[in-house]
């Protein structure tokens, strides 16, 4: 029987080397390669055919939703299961938008973490029950959002970007785009989420768990 291949991305070494232990003895006939970075990870896709890619957010060199769509849009038939320390309600609607096949926190217990690359590597989707009646009601228009879904993708990064700390410079810096154009997105971060300040959107999003 051929091996999948399954490309794991993921910045800390001890947890890429716990889930390849978990696959490799649950699945048996998988092939597990590993990158650190955005970067590294889209290296191995160029040369390397993989059945599946296993993709964490939170990532050093690039924002994981950036990354994702990058990927799908290159390989958009590759499956990728989004790994998170973040809540399902809090990402899963936003990546499953963007392309994912699936979502998995990394509390989850290792069966749910294996099942689901199961399902994606036999061309399902996995989504859980929770995630699932979130994206119905999204879809239905008849869902009670928090202030930062209904912000845009870049939006959103920035969002996340100021409430960890950054300044309109280093954004812009890192996203590559003039001190302007993210002083007019954080503009209309404020207004959407009806907050004032940068305190105010760090709290809030201490507060909701959206970063550490």
């Amino acid at each position: 029987m051929a091996k999948y291949k399954v490309l794991l991305v993921d910045d800390h070494a001890v947890v890429r080397h716990g889930l390849r232990s978990v696959l490799e003895d649950e699945l048996g006939n998988v092939e597990v390669y590993e990158a650190g970075t955005a970067g590294e990870g889209i290296e191995y896709l160029r040369h390397n055919k993989f059945d599946a890619l296993i993709l964490d957010i939170g990532l050093p060199d690039r924002n994981g939703l950036d990354v994702l769509k990058s990927i799908h849009a290159e390989w958009p038939k590759l499956p990728v299961l989004v790994l998170s320390m973040f809540d399902e309600s809090q990402y899963g609607v936003r990546m499953i938008r963007a392309g994912a096949a699936g979502y998995v926190t990394k509390a989850s217990a290792p069966e749910k973490f294996v099942f689901a690359v199961k399902k994606i590597l036999a061309g399902g989707r996995y989504i859980s029950q929770n995630l699932g009646e979130r994206l119905a009601a999204n879809l239905s228009g008849h869902s009670d959002e928090e202030p930062y879904e209904v912000l845009s993708d870049r939006e959103y990064q920035i969002f996340l970007m100021i409430a960890a700390g950054n300044t309109v410079s280093e954004i812009a810096n890192e996203l590559c785009l003039s001190v302007k154009t993210v002083s007019t997105h954080r503009a209309h971060v404020l207004q959407k989420t009806n907050m004032k300040t940068n305190a105010e959107l760090t709290h809030y999003a201490f507060f909701k768990g959206l970063v550490q």
